[in-house]
C-alpha cells in the first residue's frame, strides 16, 4: 500500500481487498479524503477574509443549485420511465404486424387481388423489416456485411431497457430459429459510470453459439500445400473478419493494474466510442422510429439536418472570408498610408483605400444579397 498522499490508484484498493486488509483500505481512503480536503482548504486560506466570505456564499449557492439539479434528474428519470411504459403497447403492436402474428384491415383484400402472384399470397408480416431499417442508417450499415444479411433476415424484434445496478441500458435482439446460431436472444449491456455525461465503464455482449461452419465473425482460409510436400491436404486456418455480430463481442477494458501503451489506450478508447455510438444509435433512433428507417423517410430527415448544418458552416465561412477581405483591405490601407507618408502628400482628400471609412461594426460588410450569390 502506497503511503504517498499525492497518488492513489485502484490497484492499491485491489491489493488491500485481496489481502483482506480492511484497516489498510480504510486508511488509504482517509488519506485520500484528507488530501483533497487539504487542497481545498489551502485555496481558501490564501484568500483575504472578505473574498473568502464571498466564496463561501458562492459555495452555498452552488449547493442549492446541486440540490435542484438532483431533483431535476430524479423527475426526468421518472418522466422517461412513465412514457417508456406508454410506448410498450405500440411496440407490441408493431412486433405483431411485422412478424405476421396479426394482420391489418384491408390486407386480406389485397391478397385476393394478388392471387395470381403465389409468392405475394404466401408472405406474412413485413419481410426483412429490421434488416432494412438497420441498413438504412449510416452508422449501422457500415457494420453489416453481405454475409450478415442472411442471418439478420431472421431478426424479429429489437428492444431496450434501463438497468439500475450498475447504471446503464441493455439492448435485446430477438431472432427466429435460423441456420446460423442456436441463440434466439442476443443482448448487449452498457454499464455507465455516469449516465448524464455519459461515461462508459464497459460493455458486455452475449456469446453467440454458432452452428458448425456458420460463424460470421470468422472466415476459413484454405492454403494449398507446397509442391512436393508429403501432406497433400490443404492447410486451413480461421481468421477474424468484419461482421455486424462482432457487436456482441465488444472491446475489453483491461484491468486497472495492467499496463498498456499510449497508442493501445487511444485505439481502445476509439473502439469503445464507436461501439457506444452503435448501441446508442439503435436505442435512440432505430427502435423508436423503425418504420421510418425501413421506408427511408428517416434518411431524408437526417440529410435535411446535415444540409442545415452545412449551410450554417458555409455562412460561417462566408463571414470568415469577409473578415479576411477586411484584414487584407486594412493591410493595403496601411501600406498606402505608409507610401503617402514617405511621399509627403499633404492632401486630406485622399481617403484610405480610395473609399470612405465605415463606422465600427460596418467595416467591409457586404450587402445581404452578396452572401447568397
Amino acid at each position: 500500500m502506497s503511503n504517498d498522499k499525492g497518488s492513489f490508484n485502484v490497484g492499491d484498493l485491489t491489493a488491500a481487498l485481496k489481502d483482506e486488509d480492511r484497516e489498510g483500505l480504510v486508511n488509504a481512503l482517509k488519506n485520500k479524503l484528507q488530501n483533497l480536503a487539504g487542497q481545498h482548504s489551502d485555496v481558501l486560506e490564501n484568500l483575504t477574509p472578505k473574498i473568502r466570505r464571498r466564496v463561501e456564499v458562492l459555495r452555498e449557492i452552488q449547493s442549492k443549485h446541486d440540490e435542484i439539479e438532483t431533483k431535476f434528474r430524479e423527475e426526468r428519470a421518472a418522466l422517461e420511465a412513465k412514457y417508456e411504459k406508454l410506448y410498450q403497447p405500440l411496440y407490441t403492436k408493431r412486433f405483431e404486424i411485422v412478424n405476421g402474428a396479426t394482420d391489418v384491415e384491408g390486407a386480406s383484400e389485397d391478397v385476393k387481388m394478388d392471387q395470381g402472384d403465389e409468392k405475394s399470397a404466401q408472405e406474412t408480416g413485413v419481410p426483412s423489416f429490421w434488416l432494412t431499417a438497420l441498413k438504412n442508417n449510416d452508422v449501422i450499415s457500415e457494420e453489416i456485411t453481405e454475409r450478415d444479411e442472411g442471418a439478420l433476415v431472421y431478426l424479429k424484434d429489437i428492444k431496450w431497457c434501463k438497468i439500475e445496478e450498475p447504471k446503464g441500458f441493455k439492448l435485446e435482439f430477438f431472432f427466429d430459429q435460423n441456420p446460423y446460431f442456436k441463440n434466439t436472444l442476443l443482448t448487449k449491456a452498457y454499464h455507465m459510470i455516469d449516465e448524464d455525461e455519459p461515461l462508459l465503464e464497459k460493455a458486455i455482449g452475449t456469446e453467440i453459439d454458432w452452428y458448425p461452419g456458420k460463424c460470421l465473425t470468422q472466415k476459413i482460409l484454405k492454403k494449398k500445400p507446397k509442391k512436393g510436400s508429403k501432406n497433400a491436404k490443404p492447410i486451413t486456418k480461421t481468421e477474424d473478419c468484419e461482421s455486424f455480430f462482432n457487436f456482441f463481442n465488444p472491446p475489453q477494458v483491461p484491468d486497472d493494474d495492467e499496463d498498456i501503451d499510449e497508442d493501445r489506450a487511444e485505439e481502445l478508447q476509439n473502439l469503445m466510442e464507436q461501439d457506444y455510438d452503435i448501441g446508442s444509435t439503435i436505442r435512440e433512433k432505430i427502435i423508436p422510429h423503425a418504420v421510418s428507417w425501413f421506408t427511408g423517410e428517416a434518411i431524408e430527415g437526417e440529410e435535411f439536418e446535415i444540409d442545415n448544418d452545412e449551410d450554417e458552416d458555409d455562412d460561417d465561412d462566408d463571414d470568415e472570408g469577409e473578415e479576411d477581405d477586411d484584414d487584407e483591405d486594412e493591410e493595403d490601407d496601411d501600406d498606402e498610408e505608409e507610401v503617402s507618408k514617405t511621399k509627403k502628400k499633404p492632401s486630406s482628400l485622399h481617403k484610405k483605400g480610395g473609399r470612405p471609412q465605415l463606422h465600427d461594426g460596418q467595416q467591409g460588410e457586404r450587402p445581404p444579397e452578396c452572401k447568397q450569390q
